[in-house]
């Protein structure tokens, strides 16, 4: 009897869990990640549409528990020479090895690196690089995956979400201010007032993190039903006190914070205004770790025009 109530709790727990965990569509994958796909495509010569494509299709559009746990968004595995971290998991063979990244746009600068640096796909690099059905056919040649269907998956997804814009200069990537992953709930009483475009937040994403700017001012309650998110949680990772407005401009991260910058973001200059505070929410870390990596305490001043460390 003790071990049915077991299993019925850990049947409950993993239900929870899994509502807790918010979903990313399709749309909102392509909102969040077209312009790392852009950048790495003017410095690595992958197309966008490729990266975006295979990055929806090997991370189910950023859901699987590879990308959640691991942010590893295009199935990449650890290969000989791999000394970051690794995630195992079951795939072609048991307990297989993974690469694991800090950030998700790690694992986009990775995969272009990936492909740059494998001579089995050093032809693709000589296609236009608007020739997205070259390029799937080819990775599938060049082994990247072994699902006969790979090729016809990708240009799929790539026809199907118009992604072949994004490899044509001047692309226009997706409006920041589209609502995307998280909808807020109506109010029947005092909701939040709109802005002039009739929205009340936008979508950001910072150091690979989801977080909104408000576009006009929300009360505890309100923000907390508005995103199903429990004000101590959502306090927390902002840390917040009882004190703070939710007023219109202000980001509020939806997770928690980092304890470093993103990669190439190590330092910052510190501007007039600026407190230890700003600074680390500005950039997605932890004040504490913003700190101690400046070896800093709670009050130390700083001095307009000195560098900070953010890694």
């Amino acid at each position: 009897m003790r071990f049915y109530f077991l299993c019925l709790f850990v049947i409950s727990a993993l239900h929870v869990a899994a509502q807790d965990q918010e979903k990313l569509s399709t749309e909102s994958y392509i909102e969040l990640y077209a312009e790392a796909a852009v950048e790495n495509m003017k410095k690595s010569g992958v197309p966008a549409s490729i990266t975006l494509a295979q990055g929806i299709l090997e991370s189910g559009s950023g859901n699987s528990d590879l990308a959640r746990i691991a942010k590893n968004h295009f199935g990449i595995k650890c290969h000989t020479g791999w000394t970051g971290k690794t995630f195992h998991m079951d795939d072609d063979a048991p307990n297989e090895c993974f690469r694991s990244y800090e950030h998700v746009l790690d694992s986009y600068r990775d995969h272009a690196e990936f492909l740059r640096s494998r001579s089995r796909y050093a032809s693709l690099f000589e296609l236009p690089i608007t020739d997205y059905k070259g390029w799937a056919n080819g990775l599938k040649a060049a082994g990247y995956a072994t699902n006969p269907k790979y090729p016809e998956l990708l240009i799929g997804l790539v026809e199907r979400y118009s992604l072949h814009t994004y490899d044509q200069p001047g692309a226009t990537l997706p409006s920041p201010t589209k609502p995307s992953t998280v909808q807020p709930k109506p109010q029947p009483k005092s909701p939040p007032s709109k802005s002039k475009t009739g929205q009340t937040y936008r979508l950001v994403y910072i150091n690979g993190l989801r977080a909104v700017e408000l576009l006009s001012e929300f009360s505890r309650p309100q923000f907390e039903q508005a995103f199903e998110l429990p004000a101590k949680r959502w306090m927390k990772y902002n840390e917040l006190g009882p004190a703070d407005a939710l007023v219109a401009g202000k980001i509020i991260f939806l997770e928690p914070l980092r304890n470093s910058a993103a990669l190439g973001t190590d330092e910052y200059t510190v501007q007039e205004g600026d407190t230890w505070h700003s600074i680390a929410h500005k950039y997605g870390i932890k004040t504490k770790a913003l700190l101690k990596k400046n070896r800093a305490g709670a009050g130390s001043p700083l001095e307009t025009g000195s560098k900070i460390r953010l890694r």
